[in-house]
C-alpha cells in the first residue's frame, strides 16, 4: 500500500500522491489570488491609493542610499517647513523587506515597477502561510480550504491588489507567519525545533507590527490564548519557558524599530501580563492540590483582571502606559466615539455595516458558524480530539471571535474578520467533510454515494456562486476591478485618465525646484513623490493643526487666504474637482459636481477647520451657499458657478435658487485667470477640463500665488495692509 501511495523517494523522504494534491491546490490558490489582485492593472500599471507613493519613495531611498542613511533621513520635502523624521514615523519593515527583495529579485526592473507588483505577489503567497497555520489547527483539509477561501476573500483582496504598496499585504504575511511559528512551536515535541519556531514566531510578530501597526490585532488572540494555556495543557514545564521565550524575543526584535511593541505600551502590556499570569498560574497550580488547581488558577485570573482594570482606570488619569492612537482604541472598544472630524473624514475609518460584512464574507459566515458550533458543543468531549487538539480548538475560536469583534470598528480592519472567519469556516467545512467521508466501520449507518456526491455538489455551488455569479458584475469583480487612484483621482469615476499624472509632471518640470505646494493633505504624497515638490501636509498627518490650518485657509476670504498662504510659505495652490459634463442645447457644457473631488470633501474641510457648516452649505449638506461660492478662496478656485437647480428625477422642474430636493447645475467660470491680477493666477488645468471631449472631468487645477498681490492691493487702497 505504501509503495502505491509513494511517487518518488529521496532518502528517507517520500513524495506521495497526496503531496501533489496539496501542492496543486496551493498553486491554484496562489494563482487565483494573483489573477484577482491583478485586475486594476487593466486600467494602467501604477501604484494605487496615496500611501504607496510614500512607501515607494522610502524604498527607493533605501535602495539608493542604504539602511544607515534611511535611519538618519529627515525629509525636508514634506510638512514644510518642519519636515519629517522618516524612520520614527514609518513602517520600517515594509521598506526594508521591499528594498531587500528588490535587490534580490528586481533585476531589470525599476523600483517603481517592483513596488507595484510586490503587494500582489506577497499577498498571494500569504495563502500558503495561512494554509500552514490552519493546517496545524484543523488538519490538511482545513488548511487547503483556508488557502482557497483566502484567495477570494473580498476584504483582503480590496486591500492587497496590484499597486497597493501599503501596510496590509506584508503585515498580514508576517503576522500570520508569526502566529503559525508560535503555535507550531508549542505543538512540537522536539525541543530544538520548538525553540527555533517559537523564537521565529517572536521575531515575525515584531516584524509584522513594524510593517503595519494594525497587526497589534494579533496580540489580542495570542494574549487571550496565553491566559488560557494553563487550563488547557498539562505540560506546564514546557510552557514555563516556551511562552516567555516568545515574549522576550518579540520585545528584543521590536527594540530595533521605533513605535513597535514597547513594554510601556498598551499592546506591550497585552503580551507581558498574560505571560506573567501564565508563569504565576503554573507556579500556583504546582503548589495546589489536584482538586484545587483549576479553582486557584481561576481566582488568580480574576485577580489579574481586577488589577488590570484598575491600571486602565488609573492610566486614564496619569498615563503610566502609552495608549495607542484613537483609531486603535476604537478598535478595542467600538463604542468609543470621536469628536475629531479629521479621523472621521477618512473613509477607511468608517464603521462597518451589517450589509458590508455580509458582502465581505458571504457564505463563509455559515461555515464559520458551523465551526464555532462544533467547538462549543464538543470542546470537552473525546470526540473533539479526533479533529483538533483542545488548545487549537480554543485558539481558532478566539481568533474568529476576536477578528469579528475588532472589525466592527473600521472597514479597514475587516481583513482580520476575514482571517478569523476563514479559519473557523475552514475548520467547520473540514469537519463536515470528514463526517461525510468516514470509513464504513466508523459509521453507525453508511452514507450512500449519492448523498456524498450531493454534498460535494452542494459545497461547490455554495462556494462558487458568490464568486462566479453575474460574471464581471459579481461583487468580487466590481470591488477589485477599479482603476488606480492616481488615474481617476480617487473619484467615483471608473475611468483611467492622465489628468493627475500630467498635472504632477507639470509641477515637476514647470515650477522651481524649491516650490512649495499647498493642497489638501490627501494629495501630499503624490506631490512629493511624483511631482517632486515640497508639500505642506500629507497622509501621515504629522500635524493635525497644519491640516486644520489648510482647511481654514481654503474657507477664508481670498484676501485673508492670501495672507495665510504667505505665512505658510506656499508658492502654488492645488485643488481637485470631479465633475460630470452634460451637453446643452446652446453648445455650452453644463456640469454636475460631488463625484469625489475636493467639491465632495468641502464639508469635512469646514468641520476640521471648526467652521459653521450651515454658513457654507445648504440643508442638503453638499450644495454650496452664495457665501461659499462668492466669499471663500475654495469656492473661487473651483472653475464653476451654479447656474440653476434641477430635480434629477424630473429635469423640467427647475429653479434659479436652491430648493430642497433639487441639485445644482454648474457652468464654467474661471475666477482667477492666468492673466489676472488677483491673489491667484490659474497656471494649469487638466486635459479633461480643457479639451471638452470626455464626459467625466478629473479636474486638477493649479494656481500660482501672486506674491505681488499685497502690493497691488495696497496701491489701489492706499493702505499698508491687505484688508
Amino acid at each position: 500500500m505504501k509503495k502505491r501511495q509513494t511517487l518518488i523517494s529521496v532518502g528517507s523522504h517520500d513524495l506521495k500522491y497526496s503531496h501533489l494534491i496539496i501542492i496543486g491546490v496551493l498553486a491554484l490558490a496562489v494563482a487565483m489570488s494573483m489573477l484577482v489582485r491583478a485586475q486594476p492593472a487593466d486600467y494602467g500599471f501604477e501604484l494605487n491609493e496615496f500611501d504607496p507613493f510614500f512607501n515607494y519613495r522610502a524604498t527607493q531611498y533605501m535602495v539608493e542610499n542604504g539602511l544607515e542613511a534611511y535611519y538618519q533621513w529627515h525629509d525636508d520635502q514634506s510638512w514644510y517647513p518642519v519636515g519629517r523624521n522618516i524612520s520614527d514615523t514609518s513602517q520600517i519593515m515594509l521598506h526594508v523587506t521591499a528594498a531587500g527583495a528588490y535587490q534580490v529579485f528586481g533585476t531589470g526592473m525599476s523600483v517603481y515597477d517592483f513596488t507595484i507588483i510586490f503587494p500582489m505577489i506577497i499577498g498571494a503567497l500569504t495563502a500558503v502561510v495561512l494554509f500552514a497555520l490552519v493546517r496545524i489547527i484543523g488538519g490538511t483539509t482545513a488548511g487547503l480550504f483556508a488557502a482557497i477561501f483566502y484567495a477570494v476573500s473580498l476584504p483582503i483582496l480590496v486591500r492587497g491588489s496590484i499597486g497597493w504598496f501599503k501596510s496590509e499585504p506584508l503585515g498580514l504575511f508576517y503576522g500570520i507567519l508569526g502566529v503559525y511559528l508560535f503555535l507550531s512551536g508549542l505543538g512540537t515535541a522536539n525541543k530544538t525545533s520548538a525553540i527555533t519556531r517559537i523564537a521565529g514566531g517572536g521575531i515575525f510578530t515584531a516584524f509584522a507590527m513594524s510593517a503595519w501597526g494594525g497587526n497589534q490585532f494579533f496580540i489580542i488572540p495570542i494574549g487571550i490564548f496565553i491566559l488560557a494555556l494553563p487550563f488547557l495543557r498539562k505540560d506546564h514545564k514546557f510552557l514555563m519557558w516556551a511562552v516567555p521565550l516568545y515574549t522576550i524575543v518579540a520585545f528584543a526584535t521590536a527594540s530595533a524599530f521605533t513605535r513597535v511593541l514597547t513594554p510601556d505600551s498598551m499592546e506591550g502590556m497585552a503580551l507581558i501580563i498574560p505571560t506573567v499570569f501564565l508563569v504565576a498560574c503554573i507556579i500556583l497550580q504546582s503548589k495546589s492540590k489536584d482538586t484545587h488547581k483549576i479553582r486557584n488558577g481561576l481566582f488568580l485570573l480574576l485577580a489579574f483582571f481586577i488589577v488590570g482594570g484598575g491600571l486602565i482606570a488609573v492610566n486614564s488619569e496619569v498615563d503610566i502606559i502609552k495608549n495607542p492612537s484613537f483609531r486603535y482604541l476604537n478598535a478595542i472598544n467600538p463604542f468609543l466615539t470621536t469628536e475629531d472630524p479629521l479621523v472621521d473624514s477618512v473613509s477607511e475609518h468608517a464603521t462597518t455595516t451589517i450589509n458590508q460584512s455580509f458582502i465581505f464574507h458571504s457564505i463563509l459566515m455559515i461555515f464559520a458558524g458551523i465551526g464555532a458550533w462544533f467547538i462549543f458543543r464538543h470542546i470537552n468531549t473525546t470526540n473533539a480530539e479526533k479533529y483538533l487538539k483542545k488548545d487549537m480548538l480554543v485558539f481558532v475560536l478566539i481568533l474568529g471571535m476576536a477578528g469579528v469583534y475588532i472589525s466592527s470598528a473600521f472597514v479597514r480592519l475587516e481583513v482580520f474578520a476575514g482571517i478569523g472567519v476563514i479559519a473557523l469556516a475552514s475548520v467547520g467545512l473540514a469537519i463536515l467533510t470528514r463526517e461525510f467521508f468516514k470509513k464504513r466501520d466508523e459509521l453507525e449507518r453508511p452514507i450512500s454515494n449519492a448523498i456524498k456526491l450531493s454534498y460535494i455538489a452542494g459545497i461547490i455551488v455554495l462556494l462558487t456562486i458568490p464568486i462566479a455569479y453575474a460574471g464581471d458584475q459579481s461583487h468580487i469583480f466590481r470591488s477589485t476591478s477599479l482603476p488606480p487612484s492616481i488615474l481617476n483621482g480617487a473619484s467615483y469615476f471608473p475611468v483611467a485618465t492622465n489628468d493627475w499624472l500630467d498635472a504632477l509632471q507639470w509641477l515637476k518640470t514647470s515650477t522651481a525646484e524649491d516650490a512649495v505646494i499647498a493642497a489638501w493633505w490627501d494629495y501630499g504624497y503624490w506631490i512629493t513623490t511624483v511631482g517632486e515638490r515640497t508639500s505642506l501636509a500629507d497622509n501621515y498627518t504629522v500635524s493635525t493643526i497644519t491640516i486644520a490650518g489648510i482647511a481654514d485657509m481654503l474657507l477664508s476670504t481670498p484676501d485673508q487666504a492670501w495672507e495665510k498662504l504667505q505665512d505658510m510659505g506656499a508658492d502654488y495652490v492645488l485643488v481637485f474637482v470631479a465633475a460630470q459634463r452634460i451637453p446643452s442645447n446652446d453648445g455650452l457644457p453644463l456640469y454636475t459636481l460631488n463625484y469625489g473631488g475636493d467639491d465632495s470633501k468641502k464639508q469635512w474641510f469646514m468641520r476640521i477647520a471648526g467652521h459653521d457648516v450651515a454658513r457654507y452649505l445648504h440643508p442638503d449638506g453638499s450644495s454650496g451657499t452664495d457665501h461659499f461660492w462668492n466669499e471663500t478662496l475654495l469656492g473661487k478656485m473651483f472653475p464653476f458657478t451654479p447656474a440653476l437647480y434641477v430635480n434629477p428625477n424630473n429635469p423640467t422642474q427647475q429653479a434659479p435658487v436652491y430648493v430642497n430636493g433639487l441639485i445644482p447645475i454648474y457652468i464654467e467660470d474661471i475666477k482667477y485667470p492666468a492673466d489676472g491680477d488677483g491673489p491667484l493666477r490659474l497656471a494649469y488645468s487638466s486635459p479633461s477640463f480643457v479639451d471638452k471631449q470626455s464626459t467625466e472631468v478629473v479636474g486638477v487645477f493649479i494656481y500660482e500665488i501672486n506674491h505681488k498681490y499685497g502690493q497691488i492691493t495696497n496701491n489701489n487702497n492706499n493702505t499698508t495692509s491687505v484688508p
